[in-house]
């Protein structure tokens, strides 16, 4: 088992609700498949630049630890799911 931290970014265009759900998604998702340490939401911030003509994010930092595959499945669904803005995943 390795140690990873993703942080994503997701759309509040439809709302912040929406976004606390994806937040759960992705928390249900990775301890399906490996052990979280934390789930550190940073709430709604500016970001440095428009995406997807949005101009806010919610930001969510998620610490786990999962087989060396896991992050290769997580970063699938996160290219996958409407309301990800920007993800990224690295080993600890």
């Amino acid at each position: 088992m390795a140690k990873y931290e993703s942080v994503a970014v997701f759309s509040v265009k439809e709302g912040e609700e929406k976004a606390k759900a994806l937040v759960e998604k992705f928390k249900s998702l990775i301890e399906a498949n490996g052990t979280i340490e934390a789930v550190d939401e940073w709430g709604v911030r500016r970001l440095a630049y428009p995406i997807n003509y949005e101009p806010d994010g919610y930001y969510v930092l998620y610490t786990f630890e999962a087989d060396v595959n896991v992050p290769a499945e997580i970063e699938r669904v996160y290219n996958i799911t409407d309301g990800v803005l920007r993800s990224l995943i690295v080993a600890r």
